[in-house]
């Protein structure tokens, strides 16, 4: 993929964003750490929203979040969980052997219902959790994965601990992928905290490598290395997005041609 391929926007006039390139092409517009939040979001084509929905992973903020992300335009809405958000996680639940504790399974039932419910799919949600997809738009499909995991930082959702798990979360993502949501960046790419620590994975950045199809990369996170980056890759380029917004910036909007 070379840079006539896709476009990509992060500063803007959210009241005036740049012009839909037109019927070759497809607008994804990247979101994350919205933190039950609301923000100025473009219309696009396709919504990605790559985790921590809400603040504290209690189900009614994660309501908020959901509530109105289906009230925003976008046909298609996919989106992951992350570290903040414990009502999705089975393994945050007081019923969990393994877990904290900290939301009821009752809470993480309504959690699931609200992304992946009668309502939520006809607001054209999409909730992955280490989960394939196709979206058609445009005449033009796309393969989508999602992961919400992370490496071990604190307490929270969805965190693998140790080379094992990193590597058994990473290889899950297949390898015929265009379009990867990870709540997490790849090491050295989009992640670099105010402390100056690269704080992705590594495992992802090795996975990555093998994902010769994949164009598109959304993350989040790592709130201040919010942006957008072009990994070359051996046979093509990959666009990596963090989306953070919980501190700073925009949607970021991307353009692909089809």
């Amino acid at each position: 993929m070379t840079i006539d391929t896709f476009r990509s926007y992060t500063d803007y006039d959210p009241l005036h964003p740049p012009e839909h390139p037109g019927q070759y092409w497809t607008r994804f517009v990247c979101i994350s750490d919205t933190h039950s939040g609301r923000f100025p979001v473009p219309p696009g084509d396709i919504l990605l929203h790559a985790g921590d929905l809400s603040s504290w992973g209690q189900v009614h903020q994660f309501q908020t979040t959901t509530e109105w992300l289906a009230s925003l335009p976008h046909p298609h809405k996919i989106l992951v969980g992350g570290n903040h958000d414990l009502c999705l996680d089975p393994q945050c639940t007081d019923e969990s052997p393994s877990g904290e504790g900290w939301v009821t399974a009752q809470d993480h039932r309504a959690a699931l219902e609200l992304v992946r419910g009668e309502k939520a799919v006809q607001a054209g949600l999409i909730y992955l959790d280490h989960q394939s997809c196709n979206v058609t738009t445009r005449d033009r499909e796309w393969r989508v994965y999602g992961s919400p995991s992370s490496p071990m930082h604190l307490s929270g959702a969805f965190q693998y601990i140790g080379s094992a798990q990193a590597e058994e979360v990473c290889q899950k993502i297949p390898t015929d992928t265009e379009i990867l949501i990870t709540h997490t960046p790849a090491h050295r790419v989009l992640d670099l905290t105010s402390k100056g620590k690269h704080a992705g994975c590594q495992f992802l950045t090795k996975r990555m490598a093998s994902l010769a199809d994949c164009k598109l990369h959304v993350c989040g996170h790592i709130h201040e290395a919010h942006g957008v980056h072009v990994v070359k890759q051996e046979t093509t380029n990959m666009l990596a997005v963090n989306a953070a917004l919980y501190r700073k910036g925009m949607a970021i909007i991307v353009d692909m041609k089809n």
